[in-house]
C-alpha cells in the first residue's frame, strides 16, 4: 500500500467511482461475500452501482444527487449483522484506506461506521 502522504483525498466524482468500484470488486472476489453478491442479492449491478455513486457523491461531495433516502433498504436482501456484514464494512473501510487519505477519506470511514451502527440497530 502507498504511503498516506501520497494518497489523494476523495474530492471528485472519479474518486467516488474508484471507492465504490474497489469495494465491490473486493466483495465480488471475497469467499464469504461473493455467493451473496452473485446469488442471494440478485442485484441489477449497473443500477445499484449508480445509486451508490450518487449516495457517496452526496455524502462526501455535497452534490445532493442521491434521492432514495438511506442506502440500507438497498441492502435488505443482505445480512446486516454477523460475519457477512462485518466483512463488508471491513472491505469498504479497506478500500478507503488503500486509495485515499485526507478529511473526506476520514469522513467516508466515519460514514461507514455510522451506517454499520444504524444497520445493527445500535
Amino acid at each position: 500500500m502507498a504511503s498516506s502522504l501520497t494518497l489523494p483525498d476523495l474530492r471528485t466524482e472519479g474518486d467516488i467511482k474508484k471507492l465504490v468500484d474497489s469495494a465491490f470488486s473486493k466483495a465480488n472476489d471475497d469467499e464469504l461475500l461473493a455467493p451473496l453478491c452473485h446469488a442471494v442479492a440478485q442485484i441489477h449491478w449497473p443500477r445499484h452501482l449508480t445509486s451508490l455513486y450518487d449516495y457517496w457523491s452526496s455524502a462526501l461531495l455535497g452534490t445532493s444527487r442521491y434521492q432514495e433516502g438511506q442506502p440500507i433498504p438497498l441492502h435488505s436482501a443482505l445480512p446486516t449483522k454477523g460475519p457477512h456484514f462485518q466483512r463488508w464494512v471491513f472491505l469498504l473501510e479497506r478500500s478507503v484506506e488503500e486509495n485515499f487519505a485526507g478529511s473526506n477519506a476520514e469522513q467516508a470511514k466515519h460514514k461507514v461506521a455510522t451506517l454499520a451502527s444504524r444497520s445493527r440497530g445500535a
